[in-house]
């Protein structure tokens, strides 16, 4: 089997897999992982994503392969990797993307996950710099489209019990970017978001259902072009730490939804009829999340 014998290629080779590497086109370089469970096994399985730190851009986003192997050829820069898999800690690092020679193969273990300290009762801010609200889309017929929204706000006021919290988010429509400025204004028009009658989407949570582990389902209803429809977010929480300038007191967590076009008369066939290929009928949204507990002098999530 090729994956067995990349497999052992990378155990017999000098220093182990940290000792090996392989080959990239020129101009682009690698990150190149090894995930290990608790007990030193292989890890197959295991969500990876690599996002670019500058734009927040999703860059790469896969699973390991059955012999813990993840592997992205991308151009050079600075991003940020996270690794998840169930019942385990998540891995979060940094890395640096050199053109030229790949990168070495580098072991990661995950550790078994602990209860993770739920927020404190009060108001908790979004922190704009640190959080990112991504989508994919399947361009009709090509490839993924990549897209993000730029600027948006919204806070979690933390009940004592935290399936009674609530969750508000409010992103401006015209905000929205995938990196090709025609289709982007394609998109803002009355062919699709129309944000000069709908300038705003809003998130309104309903309820928290807790599902595990550190896994909960975030309940509640979404409105887009005029239209409200019902919606669960899978979440996964990351926990609470003091953090930042100044210490703050800072809470994560990572959301995933799939929304479904028509649901919001956003009509794809219609556009196909008018021979407008742009995105297909499903998107997948992304909500990768930090927020900052609220001071006394710190204004309160919108409404």
């Amino acid at each position: 089997m090729p994956l067995g014998l990349l497999r052992r290629r990378f155990r017999h080779a000098p220093g182990g897999a940290a000792g090996h590497t392989l080959p990239v086109p020129d101009g682009a370089g690698s990150v190149l992982r090894e995930v290990l469970d608790p007990v030193n096994q292989p890890l197959g399985g295991a969500e990876v994503t690599v996002t670019e730190l500058r734009s927040h851009r999703i860059a790469a986003r896969g699973t390991t392969d059955p012999y813990g192997f993840f592997m992205a050829v991308l151009p050079p820069g600075d991003y940020s990797m996270m690794i998840v898999a169930e019942g385990l800690e998540p891995h979060r690092e940094t890395v640096e993307v050199v053109p030229g020679a790949a990168l070495a193969a580098q072991q990661v273990w995950l550790q078994p996950a602990r209860q993770a300290e739920l927020p404190v009762p009060g108001t908790w801010l979004f922190d704009p710099p640190h959080t990112a609200i991504r989508f994919i889309a399947k361009h009709v017929g090509m490839a993924h489209v990549h897209g993000r929204f730029e600027r948006f706000e919204g806070g979690i006021q933390v009940a004592q019990d935290v399936s009674e919290s609530r969750v508000h988010v409010r992103i401006e429509a015209a905000s929205i970017t995938t990196g090709n400025n025609t289709r982007d204004a394609h998109l803002r028009s009355a062919d699709f978001l129309d944000v000069e009658r709908f300038p705003y989407i809003d998130f309104h949570s309903t309820r928290f259902a807790y599902r595990g582990g550190s896994k909960w389902s975030l309940l509640g209803t979404l409105t887009m072009h005029g239209v409200s429809r019902s919606v669960s977010l899978d979440t996964s929480y990351l926990g609470m730490v003091n953090g930042g300038y100044g210490e703050e007191l800072r809470c994560a967590a990572l959301a995933k939804a799939e929304l479904h076009r028509e649901d919001y008369t956003l009509n794809w066939r219609t556009m196909l009829a008018r021979g407008i290929a742009v995105v297909g009928p499903t998107v997948q949204l992304e909500l990768d999340v930090q927020a900052m507990y609220r001071t006394h002098d710190t204004p309160t999530p919108p409404e």
